[in-house]
């Protein structure tokens, strides 16, 4: 286990903290932290999609029971995406593509985080938000493909777009995350085997443990101690530093 160096731990419980407060899983990230530390690559989609679950179960769990889930427009968005995240799943990739895509997925989606929010109310749509059901359908394949969630492209889409209400937006990209991590993770096993599943997650154990607190700390209780937009700033640097440090390695 070479490559579960010091830093790691406390990098995934940050990550985690500062997605979870503003409604992500951190997927894309935690590949790029595994990336960096020379995990092997075949395995990264495995360990993020996991941690994925685990941070955006939480939220989405809360959402409903705050009754901000749109039920209808949300599981439309997702189970048009979750097939296609199934099948990027199963795509056969080689390293170096793996890496490029995941580095410019990641800085795409940081520059994207600074896109102007929606109203806390829902307001008068966009018309381009009637094509949303459209747009998902490539989100949900790259997501499976490099193991992410998408939530994080859907997110600023839906905003931009006015296509519910900022509230609501956040609870869509929580439910959005958590099928397609699961559709993109059975597409990962159908590809890699089960015994590269528990390869994958045996030693990353006290990642998930990370995860897993860091993500009920940053859904609890950061959006109480710093600015909503602060911690969309801060999520958006750690995401461009981590999809710049791909690339430029």
């Amino acid at each position: 286990m070479d490559w579960l160096t010091p830093w790691l731990t406390p990098a995934f419980f940050g990550t985690a903290l500062l997605y979870a407060s503003v409604g992500f899983g951190g997927g894309s990230t935690y590949n790029a932290l595994l990336s960096l530390a020379g995990f092997d690559y075949r395995l990264l989609p495995i360990v993020s999609l996991c941690c994925n679950v685990v941070v955006v179960t939480g939220g989405t769990l809360r959402f409903a029971r705050a009754g901000t889930v749109p039920w209808k427009k949300a599981l439309i968005l997702s189970l048009i995406a979750a097939p296609m995240a199934f099948l990027g799943g199963l795509t056969p990739i080689r390293q170096e593509t793996f890496l490029v895509l995941l580095g410019l997925s990641l800085v795409a989606a940081g520059l994207a985080l600074f896109a102007p929010r929606a109203p806390e109310r829902e307001s008068d749509p966009m018309p381009a938000a009637r094509w949303m059901p459209l747009v998902v359908a490539p989100l949900g394949y790259l997501a499976g493909l490099v193991g992410i969630g998408g939530g994080i492209f859907l997110a600023p889409l839906l905003h931009l777009t006015r296509w519910a209400g900022a509230r609501q937006i956040a609870a869509t990209a929580s439910l959005f995350i958590l099928i397609n991590s699961l559709s993109g993770l059975v597409g990962q096993l159908g590809k890699n085997g089960a015994d590269r599943f528990a390869e994958a997650l045996t030693p990353a154990l006290p990642l998930l443990i990370a995860v897993v607190i860091g993500g009920q700390l940053g859904s609890l209780l950061a959006l109480r101690w710093l600015p909503e937009r602060v911690i969309r700033w801060l999520t958006a640097a750690l995401t461009i530093w981590a999809g710049s440090r791909l690339l430029l390695s």
